[in-house]
């Protein structure tokens, strides 16, 4: 009886605020942290932390806050972030098994469907990147084949770099140059610098890497279901991938025209391979559809990372004349002008091999990697992580982290360098990550920075441009990248 004569003296405002605030405490209840949870900013009843932009600096900052572990609830589902060296080393390698899958990122799983290597779990990840590192084990780095096709692609960027008689820009070159390394491997070709259609894929790429760090593109992992379909930057996101996806859709129809299962030319031959291999098992995910998704991990992952840290070398050569002419004499001093570098001449050349590893650190490209999943309960440092909380570590923190360098706030190529002078190797070096996720193509990248790096510096003298000081600041993209900066060659 009391209750009905509430019910019938509330009005529609009335009934409007008490559902409100029954689904402010139904959110509140739903997403409540469990027991020793990592602390984090207060969220915001449905949106949770949206308003906090998802970048390694502002993850620097609530740092300072909460503590090197603290958590994040994107929409309702709850993120925490790890940084400096020990706690993401015992999150990475002490606990690889428990932080082994990935979570379900909706900006990206429209495109990469949960198959393929990078964002893939269980069974089927298992698969693809057993057949992934057998491939770059015969076909590339375990062979000579595949520096022999560096070493080649580095005639051609100097060229290019010759031609340029005044300032320029040298992303476009580099993104090409790269690029046809990872063409090579998987498409079983490299493109000119000039070819239009490829040079727009690349294009596509690039800005899809641009987009991906934006915070208005990530406002579609919040509430996916309502931003499929508003008008965005996530839109763009998605056009580019169906472009880039269409192109590898089109060079696995020619490759399957004349495919000869007994002589494979690349990824793609031996995909096709595997296929009839794993009829018999679907889980496995062989297919052409996992194909596509595949080569679009190889072929994103492959060339923006290597190009990004490629333009902190030259940049860091500009703004630090002293270390380039360092770098060239070494070079003169190893191998001359006579021959081209190759990768055995890495292991006299540690000054030139400490300043690629400090390009790397200091240029910081992939701040905060890629999300884990926790596969299982797990106490990370002093807190409880729940299975099934999505982990980002931070690796800039690692490679910036006070404890571990001596100067982590300067370029600095004495951080891999001993007293003697020779090369030495940092356990806090972790820019491909670390543990069973660690980028694949790790060898790949160290060999493309050494052979490029090396022949650039052999061939020109590289200065500033009249009247312009480039930044040392980054734009933060998916990666962290150097602002657009021209250059001046010399040839040597």
């Amino acid at each position: 009886m009391i209750l009905h004569l509430i019910f019938d003296s509330l009005d529609f405002k009335s009934w409007m605020v008490l559902i409100l605030v029954l689904l402010i405490l139904y959110d509140v209840f739903k997403n409540r942290n469990p027991s020793n949870f990592p602390p984090g900013p207060w969220p915001l009843p449905f949106l949770g932390t949206v308003f906090t932009e998802m970048d390694f600096k502002t993850m620097d900052k609530l740092t300072k806050v909460y503590g090197k572990i603290f958590s994040l609830r994107v929409g309702s589902e709850k993120m925490v972030v790890v940084s400096g060296y020990k706690l993401v080393k015992e999150a990475l390698i002490d606990h690889n098994d428990g932080f082994v899958e990935r979570p379900n990122v909706p900006l990206f799983n429209k495109t990469f469907k949960g198959i393929g290597i990078a964002l893939s779990n269980g069974y089927l990840w298992r698969m693809h990147r057993k057949f992934t590192v057998s491939h770059l084990r015969n076909f590339g780095e375990g062979k000579k084949a595949i520096e022999l096709s560096i070493q080649q692609e580095c005639v051609f960027l100097c060229d290019a770099f010759r031609v340029e008689k005044g300032p320029f820009n040298p992303q476009v070159i580099l993104n090409s140059a790269i690029s046809n390394i990872v063409a090579c491997l998987v498409l079983g070709q490299r493109f000119d610098y000039h070819d239009e259609r490829y040079q727009n894929i690349l294009c596509l790429d690039t800005e899809c890497v641009q987009l991906a760090g934006q915070t208005r593109t990530q406002l579609y992992n919040v509430w996916p279901q309502l931003f499929e379909y508003l008008p965005g930057p996530h839109q763009t996101l998605f056009a580019n991938y169906k472009k880039i996806t269409d192109f590898l859709r089109g060079e696995i129809i020619k490759h399957r025209e004349d495919w000869d299962p007994s002589n494979p030319r690349d990824y793609i031959d031996t995909y096709l391979t595997e296929m009839q291999k794993k009829k018999s098992d679907p889980e496995a995910g062989f297919n052409i559809e996992g194909l596509v998704v595949t080569c679009l991990d190889l072929v994103e992952a492959g060339t923006e990372t290597s190009t990004t840290t490629l333009r902190w070398g030259l940049l860091y050569m500009i703004k630090f004349p002293e270390i380039q002419e360092k770098v060239r004499e070494e070079i003169d001093r190893v191998i001359g002008q006579s021959r081209q570098p190759c990768l055995a001449d890495r292991v006299d050349m540690p000054y030139t091999d400490a300043v690629i590893h400090e390009t790397q650190r200091f240029g910081n490209t992939v701040p905060l990697g890629f999300p884990k999943l926790a596969a299982k309960d797990t106490t990370l440092g002093e807190y409880f992580i729940p299975k099934g909380t999505a982990v980002t570590t931070s690796l800039s923190s690692v490679l910036y982290d006070p404890d571990e360098w001596e100067t982590p706030h300067t370029f600095n190529p004495q951080h891999f360098l001993d007293d003697k002078g020779q090369f030495r190797k940092r356990d806090a070096f972790l820019p491909f990550s670390a543990g069973k996720r660690a980028c694949l193509g790790e060898q790949l990248a160290r060999m493309e920075l050494f052979l490029f790096f090396t022949s650039l510096l052999q061939q020109f003298s590289i200065s500033k441009c009249p009247g312009e000081e480039p930044s040392l600041d980054g734009e933060i993209w998916f990666t962290y990248a150097p602002a657009p900066f021209r250059i001046c060659v010399s040839p040597r």
